[in-house]
């Protein structure tokens, strides 16, 4: 029930009667975590409460060279990208009591050049390929597959573990991609996420449709730097304003809602955050709320990374470390 220090083989083996080694063999088995997750949040949620799903990535540090899965990983602590591992999860937060539970877990493979901008599955690295072919394999024949590939069918997969309350998923503004779209949308849920402040927004035409040709659609370019044509919500605190609007994003290529907050700054600049949901009947003051409730899953990484060993896993295999993550997300 406590382990002191470290999370590890060795320390595990130390306070229990069973082996190092058959820690070792056990975390190379298969499990149903997914299973196990969705049983516990049976018995802990309360589907009376507002239930909002949330996908985030989450940084670790990796020593040595042969682990699987590493490579260079944006650290958000250090505000640039370093070597390590980076692990991507679904998590359920209830919005009332704003407590997160880990569903899935998953380790991305998909390492960065640092000095490049492109990402590269590690898994289908020409070195790891050559050993497995045995014969030189050509770039044009590497598999043409992105980090964002990855999320959309990291979600497909975990769909039916939604209970079905749960209407929207919150992430950041990584994700605010046609690809991963696509994907929420085929899994019968809204997108709540940040777009960038230069983001290209249209307005719709609400004025009089011509008789001949294809109806308007849109009236112009929105510019996120005059808030005249947006409709004033409220005050939220002095010196910041909340906003909103049904716009149309070129990008996702259809209808969003719009909430955008304005914060005066001391040096007498406006400030502008642009946050949108895919469902445009969603009020601009529920799309604030479940977007501040998305950082709860930052507080799981942290109590993780502390308590239950997240970053602790000795494990060069990939398989050996998924097993660990899930396990300690979930203690």
């Amino acid at each position: 029930m406590l382990v002191y220090g470290k999370v590890n083989f060795t320390n595990l083996g130390s306070y229990s009667s069973v082996n190092e080694k058959t820690y070792r063999r056990q975390f190379f088995n298969f499990f149903d975590w997914c299973q196990l997750s969705k049983y516990f949040l049976k018995k802990s949620l309360n589907h009376e409460r507002t239930i909002i799903a949330v996908i985030d990535c989450s940084f670790l540090r990796k020593s040595g060279k042969k682990t699987e899965g590493k490579g260079y990983f944006y650290n958000g602590v250090a505000g640039r990208a370093e070597q390590g591992l980076e692990i991507y999860v679904i998590s359920l937060v209830e919005v009332e009591t704003h407590i997160s539970y880990s569903l899935t877990v998953q380790l991305d493979e998909f390492a960065s050049d640092h000095r490049t901008t492109e990402k590269t599955p590690s898994c289908y690295s020409k070195n790891k390929l050559k050993k497995r072919c045995k014969k030189q394999v050509s770039e044009t024949s590497m598999p043409e597959i992105t980090r964002v590939d990855d999320y959309a069918k990291h979600l497909k997969n975990t769909r039916s573990l939604l209970p079905d309350s749960v209407r929207y998923l919150v992430a950041d503004g990584y994700y605010c991609r046609a690809k991963f779209w696509d994907a929420v949308r085929e899994s019968d849920l809204n997108l709540i996420s940040k777009l960038r402040v230069d983001a290209n927004l249209n307005y719709l035409y609400a004025g009089e449709k011509n008789k001949f040709g294809a109806p308007r659609k849109y009236d112009g370019k929105v510019d996120c730097n005059n808030l005249n044509n947006l409709t004033f919500i409220k005050k939220l605190k002095p010196g910041v304003k909340l906003y909103s609007l049904v716009v149309g994003s070129c990008s996702l290529k259809c209808k969003i809602r719009l909430a955008c907050i304005s914060e005066l700054q001391t040096n007498g600049q406006t400030k502008n955050v642009l946050l949108f949901s895919t469902d445009i009947n969603l009020p601009a003051e529920q799309i604030l709320e479940y977007y501040q409730a998305r950082f709860q899953i930052e507080f799981m990484f942290r109590d993780a990374k502390q308590f239950t060993g997240l970053s602790d896993c000795q494990s060069l295999n990939s398989q050996r470390l998924d097993f660990h993550f899930n396990a300690s997300l979930i203690a």
